[in-house]
């Protein structure tokens, strides 16, 4: 029987047997003497470009064995971590939670975050340190312990971390490319947490595209980095039923604490030096690349279908969220605002006077939902109308979404009950975003 099991639907991929399910003792006993004399056995010749690899390894072994008697867990391995934004910060404290525990196999030696940036306006502008940083500093951490260099690949940024002689090193939102001269400095790799299937959305969004494809299952993948973005080997991947109403901060969420507790079971077969052998390479034929969020791409064009709306507004959700602009009308003149409002009328409508007309109103949309078009009830296509909790929006191809969260200039996200009652009898009717129609998909 092969030593090696593929778990799917909600277990990770590629798992070694023993690792994945119960298995008798006479096995793990089998499993364990396997892996100590593979441990034990000498290393064969390097030749190729395994050759000019191996020096680097050597070295980084030979430092670790001098600052041995300085580690504060002894015997444990030494583990850095490099991220920066909210959602390492959360990875972060998910490692310290699992080096705390009494049968901890790893400490986590130091961070490695992006320097503090200046946050806030006008006199409030001043650098403030990352969520990484902070996490580190409030568990007792040494400020040697935490690394924030412009460039990861300074020499002395290197100089200190081969100095930490970790044994790997892990990255999670870290927003850096890690050079070749970091990469071979811990014996077992760096790994990534990832939040997509790879090779399916590589990239800085992820999450975020993912969201705006409509993709029912999502997953997070655990793979080793190399110079190559998000295309190396994977060690470990698990998937994840994706909510129909979801939006990407919390998938993000969601995926990196999946993403933090697969790589905790699988350090023990890193350790064992099985996991370069463990990892499968990728799939080039399947990539496909998530290209980082845009303003220019945050406005809604209600002439696309409900769904395609509600995706997008799941997907930008956060930073740089979505958009649209409405045309405020007195009740009286709802009925005759903008009746033909077919793309090809939107010129004629915004040059003609009504006497209800109040001007143009810049809405940032924040939460919505799918509708039943039997809920629309508007006398004009573009009209939207008020239910007890939602804006019903009438989209191009006659579906409908509902708008529950919403946020008018100048004022804090609201309700969108709480926004009609300051409208006092006015309606809106949705405006033909300026920008081209643009189809929604996956970039390649």
């Amino acid at each position: 029987m092969s030593p090696w099991i593929a778990v799917m639907s909600g277990s990770s991929r590629l798992l070694p047997r023993f690792l994945a399910t119960p298995a008798p003792s006479t096995t793990l006993r089998t499993t364990n003497i396997l892996l100590a004399r593979q441990l034990r056995a000498p290393s064969r010749p390097a030749t190729g470009a395994a050759a000019g690899a191996r020096p680097a390894a050597s070295r980084c072994v030979a430092t670790r064995s001098q600052s041995a008697t300085t580690q504060p867990f002894p015997g444990k391995k030494r583990v850095v971590f490099c991220g920066t934004p909210e959602v390492a910060a959360l990875v972060l404290q998910r490692l310290l939670n699992a080096a705390a525990q009494p049968n901890a196999s790893f400490e986590v030696a130091a961070v490695v975050t992006q320097p503090p940036r200046p946050t806030g306006r006008g006199n409030r502008k001043v650098p403030q340190p990352s969520p990484v940083q902070v996490v580190a500093q409030e568990a007792g951490m040494s400020a040697a312990a935490i690394l924030a260099p412009e460039r990861p690949g300074d020499a002395g940024f290197l100089a200190a971390l081969q100095q930490l002689a970790p044994d790997l090193c892990v990255t999670a939102a870290y927003g850096n490319y890690l050079p070749t001269s970091f990469l071979a400095i811990p014996p077992h790799g760096t790994l990534n947490i990832h939040p997509s299937l790879l090779p399916k959305y590589r990239g800085a969004a992820p999450v975020q595209r993912a969201l705006q494809d409509g993709v029912a299952v999502s997953g997070v993948s655990l793979l080793y980095t190399v110079r190559a973005m998000d295309a190396g080997p994977i060690l470990a991947q698990q998937e994840l039923k994706v909510d129909p109403d979801v939006q990407a901060p919390e998938l993000l969420t969601q995926l990196f604490e999946l993403g933090t507790d697969l790589l905790v079971k699988n350090l023990e077969v890193v350790w064992a030096g099985m996991g370069d052998a463990t990892a499968q390479p990728q799939d080039e034929a399947g990539a496909t690349h998530a290209a980082k969020l845009t303003r220019q791409e945050a406005e809604l064009d209600f002439r696309q279908p409900a769904q395609v709306c509600h995706n997008k507004v799941r997907g930008f959700a956060g930073w740089p969220g979505t958009f649209a602009t409405f045309q405020q009308q007195a009740a009286e003149s709802s009925s005759s605002s903008s009746s033909s409002s077919s793309d090809s009328s939107s010129s004629s409508s915004s040059s003609s006077s009504n006497a209800g007309h109040t001007g143009e109103m810049e809405l940032k949309i924040v939460r919505t939902r799918m509708g039943r078009p039997s809920e629309w009830t508007g006398s004009s296509e573009r009209q939207v109308v008020a239910s007890r909790d939602a804006l019903l929006i009438r989209c191009g191809d006659g579906s409908v979404l509902q708008v529950l969260e919403l946020q008018a200039p100048g004022k804090r996200v609201m309700a969108a009950k709480d926004f009609l009652n300051g409208l006092k009898g006015r309606t809106l009717v949705w405006q033909p975003a300026q920008q081209a129609l643009q189809p929604a998909g996956i970039a390649v």
